[in-house]
């Protein structure tokens, strides 16, 4: 199993990066400070480090520092967290010998792109190094090191068979019916077996492999509404997650709308979610995109919601319909004060601008009891269902759509 070693200050901070790795199926260890990370790099022996650049004593400077003068650390994966925006402070770190650096807020996606890229090149030197076609340690597992060359492979040879689009439902609280769902991909690879998208996803988008599995999920799911609806005469709404690179692709709207003319689909029956990163990235662009979906009559939803700030200005000049708060916040939500008061005043926050609020992640009767008293629309996660294959959501699950025509 991967070991990461979280360095960061911020004790907020610290929690949130150890429920995404470890959702991720990480092994973490976590230090409060510059010393006791420096201590803790050469006990735990970790594959990669995660430090933020500005802590009190020792900064993620002097820590870098530290590391690679240890020779038993010197050549472990680093990278930044800052909330800084100079250039001069990331050059600094880099010539240092930083590997890479992540600005706040980050996604989920984009740590595990940094992530994967790091261990990924530091597979590949070791296996340079030891003039060996397998990996030099066990650290570094196949799976690993075949993943992009097997993505490769499927896109370029069109055999996208081995993917598989599962169905997770979206639940109206108040009713407890499926009103919608969202697709989320899968890979059943000959080769790697089940390959995690938290492995494989973030992959794609470094190598840009991302833009075709983007088009043919978008292909597949309005493929599946049409045969839904041919087969009970309802119409499922499915949400569908964009990639930055499919969302500014120059053909990304033209696709998308002859996916829906093709299938003879009401684009109301379709909702594309984007990232706040996405929107943050270039908010003017965004924003004509957004409005010519919106246009068209497909949903906008902002996934991930509440995980970064900075987008919080653009909301009310978004032409979106949902918002969905991001699972680490409703994670033990009834227990955790702040992020009670957090997930209260974005429910609170959405109805004002007239949005839906879709909960991510609930997996307790508790967390769904505050959902409810606090009005939230709907939700999904486990406590409910698992993500299902086509098959098994209409057989399951097709008695309780409560849907129009």
């Amino acid at each position: 199993m991967t070991k990461i070693l979280v360095i960061e200050d911020e004790e907020s901070v610290r929690e949130n990066l150890l429920d995404l790795l470890r959702a991720e199926n990480f092994e973490t260890m976590t230090a409060e400070n510059g010393k006791v990370g420096i201590h803790l790099s050469t006990s735990f022996k970790p594959d990669l480090i995660l430090c933020d650049m500005m802590m009190p004593e020792i900064d993620g400077l002097g820590v870098l520092t530290a590391i690679r003068e240890e020779p038993l650390t010197a050549t472990i994966p680093f990278i930044f967290l800052t909330a800084k925006s100079a250039k001069s402070d990331f050059r600094q770190g880099m010539d240092m010998g930083a590997d890479d650096y992540l600005t706040k807020p980050f996604t989920r996606t984009e740590l595990l792109r940094a992530i994967m890229n790091r261990l990924n090149r530091q597979a590949t030197l070791k296996m340079y190094l030891s003039g060996s076609n397998q990996p030099a340690t066990q650290t570094f597992t196949p799976k690993m090191q075949l993943l992009e060359m097997n993505l490769h492979r499927v896109i370029h040879q069109k055999k996208f068979h081995e993917f598989e689009v599962y169905y997770q439902p979206i639940v109206d609280i108040d009713s407890g019916k499926m009103m919608a769902a969202e697709a989320l991909l899968r890979w059943n690879s000959p080769e790697l077996g089940e390959v995690s998208p938290g492995e494989f996803i973030p992959v794609a988008e470094s190598t840009g492999l991302i833009t075709a599995i983007d088009t043919w999920v978008l292909e597949t799911v309005c493929q599946q509404i049409r045969v839904w609806k041919d087969m009970t005469g309802k119409s499922l709404k499915v949400a569908v997650n964009i990639s930055v690179l499919e969302f500014n692709h120059p053909n990304f709207f033209r696709k998308l709308n002859e996916f829906l003319e093709i299938n003879n689909l009401d684009p109301r029956f379709l909702e594309v979610e984007l990232t706040e990163s996405m929107i943050i990235q270039n908010a003017n662009s965004a924003i004509a995109i957004m409005n010519q979906l919106h246009n068209l009559g497909v949903g906008i939803a902002v996934d991930d919601f509440g995980t970064g700030y900075s987008s919080l200005i653009y909301l009310k000049n978004l032409p979106i319909d949902t918002l969905k708060i991001d699972r680490y916040f409703i994670h033990n939500v009834d227990n955790d004060s702040q992020k009670s008061a957090i997930t209260k005043a974005l429910i609170q926050m959405a109805h004002n601008l007239n949005l839906q609020v879709i909960a991510e992640g609930v997996e307790t009767e508790f967390e769904l009891s505050f959902l409810r008293q606090n009005k939230c629309d709907a939700m999904q996660g486990f406590l409910f269902s698992r993500p299902l294959p086509a098959a098994e959501l209409e057989n399951f699950f097709w008695n309780s759509i409560s849907l129009s025509v």
